[in-house]
């Protein structure tokens, strides 16, 4: 595998700054031979070549059962699926809340940028009140949905659930360290990364850094 691979993520986007620091602990801990990670369609798949570890793809809102029978399969190996806000809390709620039932011992990272970013920036269960997409120009008037507070509800008491955002690497690091820990110790873990998405926000710069830390005023991050 070459040193560099180019990013496919559009500029700005967070998605790089997730996979590198995932690829950093799994090196730096020698679990890459282990690792082995589940993309769903949507932006997750654009990181189908971005770690020396064994990625595949996955139908959308199928990764966390996808990668649990991998887990079930290959009970040594380390299971990452890696999703949006949608595949995650959408068309993929059911298997997300039914394995945290079940403690099945996987890691999904649920990047949530607060819209359907791959195909075009549509309002997302995940998506603000009166924030303003392509499918409500006007502004969401729905409620907001908070995955890992739901999924506290009905995880083992040893369940990993925690949220961070993109603008805090160092963060991201430790607690996908703990994620990782926790599958390794039989148990299901879920990280909610905040992530930039300035293509579907229309933000540049600063602007960008900015609507992260107001995603954070309604998000609280840290352990759940």
């Amino acid at each position: 595998m070459p040193d560099f691979i180019p990013a496919k993520f559009c500029v700005g986007c967070g998605y790089p700054i997730i996979l590198i620091t995932l690829g950093r602990i799994l090196e730096q801990k020698q679990l890459s031979k282990k690792a082995v990670m589940g993309l769903d369609i949507g932006c997750s798949l654009l990181a189908i070549d971005a770690l020396p570890i064994n990625i595949f793809h996955t139908h959308h809102g199928r990764v966390t059962p996808t990668m649990l029978g991998f887990k079930r399969a290959r009970p040594n190996s380390l299971c990452f699926g890696l999703t949006g806000d949608g595949g995650a809390y959408a068309i993929g709620w059911q298997s997300l809340f039914h394995s945290a039932l079940r403690d099945e011992p996987i890691t999904v990272i649920v990047v949530n940028n607060t819209v359907y970013a791959m195909t075009g920036g549509q309002t997302a269960p995940t998506t603000l009140p009166r924030q303003k997409t392509d499918t409500n120009p006007n502004g969401y008037e729905g409620a907001t949905f908070f995955g890992p507070e739901l999924l506290r509800h009905v995880a083992h008491k040893d369940a990993y659930l925690v949220r961070t955002a993109t603008n805090s690497p160092k963060e991201i690091a430790v607690y996908l360290e703990k994620a990782i820990a926790t599958q390794q110790a039989g148990h299901f873990s879920l990280v909610e990364i905040l992530s930039f998405c300035p293509t579907n926000w229309k933000t540049i710069g600063k602007a960008t850094m900015d609507y992260v830390e107001d995603l954070k005023k309604v998000y609280k991050v840290g352990e759940i």
